[in-house]
């Protein structure tokens, strides 16, 4: 039975060629992420900036919108609830909700004013005040996580590859990484522990395309000694083209639902992943390998010889 197929076996398209067009897409998305984040800065949550936070209980299943209207008419400058589960809040489902606030006033007052608008209804089972200290200090372990990430990363593939391959890696990952980032600036989107989460998947997604067009490109350095490294990166690129193409789409087709449907609470999170998807498979076919041609030359009496063919 034949198998229907949506994209062709084989191209040839000529990537390297391309590389100048894909240089010049991708300086213009770091040079506009470094202007917004030089002037407009991050929209930075309640996690960096601090506030108020309470972990309400309920017998019953928490209608979430309602009890967000019920926060959001006491006039806080910021407000987030979300539910989540463990122990006792795992029966009923849904019956314990984490609310934090960015007050005006003193976290003990906005905590006051919640609970007096909730109702005795509920069980408040903690309450805690996030101070301004705690929250940079978060913000600044947050990018310094995802700043050694990618240097990790890019470490890994030059142990594993060659220290050329791990140039080309943490260029085209702290790219992808760092445009995202901007994405956050320019579109003023709310900036919180869960973006730094977004980042790191983000930057694991990138480098996972990028690893498997470098391998190929050194398999077939072994086969074809005699052909130059632009040909050679067209070639590998080429024959990783749909696999790259179907595990984006493939991841991308799980992401858009969550946001279309997911609601505010995720909007942000998966319209960063959605976004990275596509800049991390344009960077991992266009950018990533184009960079081997600038440096020095890899392979010679390092690449293990191929295997003969029966």
């Amino acid at each position: 039975m034949p198998i229907l197929r949506f994209l062709p076996e084989a191209t040839n398209i000529n990537f390297v060629g391309a590389r100048y067009y894909a240089f010049a897409i991708d300086g213009l998305l770091v040079l506009l992420s470094i202007l917004s984040i030089a002037f407009h800065g991050f929209n930075l949550g309640i996690d960096f900036t601090g506030g108020v936070l309470l972990e309400v209980k309920s017998p019953h299943v928490i209608d979430i919108g309602q009890m967000r209207a019920q926060v959001g008419a006491l006039g806080f400058g910021e407000s987030q609830l979300q539910y989540f589960g463990g122990g006792e809040c795992d029966k009923p489902a849904d019956s314990c909700v984490l609310v934090r606030v960015q007050p005006k006033q003193s976290g003990q007052a906005a905590a006051v004013l919640i609970k007096d608008k909730l109702g005795t209804g509920y069980n408040y089972r903690r309450t805690e005040e996030v101070g301004p200290k705690v929250s940079q200090e978060l913000f600044r372990a947050g990018v310094w996580a995802t700043i050694l990430a990618v240097i990790a990363i890019a470490a890994w593939v030059a142990v594993r590859f060659e220290w050329q391959y791990g140039i080309g890696a943490v260029v085209a990952t702290g790219h992808d990484v760092f445009v995202t980032a901007g994405l956050y600036s320019v579109f003023h989107m709310e900036f919180t522990l869960t973006s730094v989460a977004a980042l790191l998947t983000l930057a694991g997604y990138s480098i996972n395309d990028t690893v498997v067009v470098f391998d190929r490109i050194r398999e077939n350095r072994r086969k074809y000694k005699r052909i130059g490294l632009g040909e050679l990166i067209n070639m590998s690129t080429n024959q990783m083209l749909v696999r790259t193409i179907l595990t984006s789409a493939a991841t991308a087709v799980s992401i858009i639902p969550l946001l279309l449907f997911g609601g505010p609470t995720l909007f942000d999170f998966t319209a960063a992943i959605l976004f990275g998807i596509v800049v991390g498979t344009f960077s991992s076919t266009y950018v990533a390998a184009a960079l081997l041609l600038y440096l020095p030359t890899i392979g010679g009496s390092k690449e293990e010889p191929a295997a003969a063919t029966p």
